[in-house]
């Protein structure tokens, strides 16, 4: 997976797929996020289109307090929300990767966004400090 400038990653070589779940579950806690929904898609794309793939998750992060912020702000962030979160197996391991606040939250053009993504950034940076 390449870095691309609307996402950051973190390799975890060596690391199981479910523990990377794990570890960055439970980095995302301790930032104050909580995990809404879990997409695993290696499952959908089988059952779906009986295609193979690496297991990969979507999770959905929300942190209430950002959110309430953002969404009182501008109700149409909805859009937006929540922050999204990948794991997917490697062949070293793990890897985790999030979509970056500030350019997701850029999209929208309203300026009382920007201190609340900026936030929500640097949270998520440091919960895959953690990792």
């Amino acid at each position: 997976m390449k870095d691309v400038s609307y996402g950051a990653r973190k390799e975890l070589p060596g690391v199981d797929f479910e523990e990377a779940v794990s570890r960055v579950e439970e980095a995302l806690g301790e930032e104050g996020f909580g995990v809404l929904t879990r997409i695993d898609v290696k499952d959908t794309l089988k059952k779906k289109l009986d295609v193979d793939f690496k297991r990969y998750v979507i999770l959905g992060a929300c942190n209430p307090p950002l959110a309430h912020r953002a969404l009182a702000a501008d109700d149409d962030i909805g859009l937006l929300l929540p922050c999204n979160v990948v794991v997917a197996e490697t062949p070293e391991g793990s890897e985790a990767s999030y979509a970056r606040p500030e350019a997701m939250l850029a999209m929208a053009g309203v300026p009382e966004m920007e201190p609340v993504a900026r936030e929500a950034e640097e949270k998520l940076a440091r919960a895959f400090e953690r990792l």
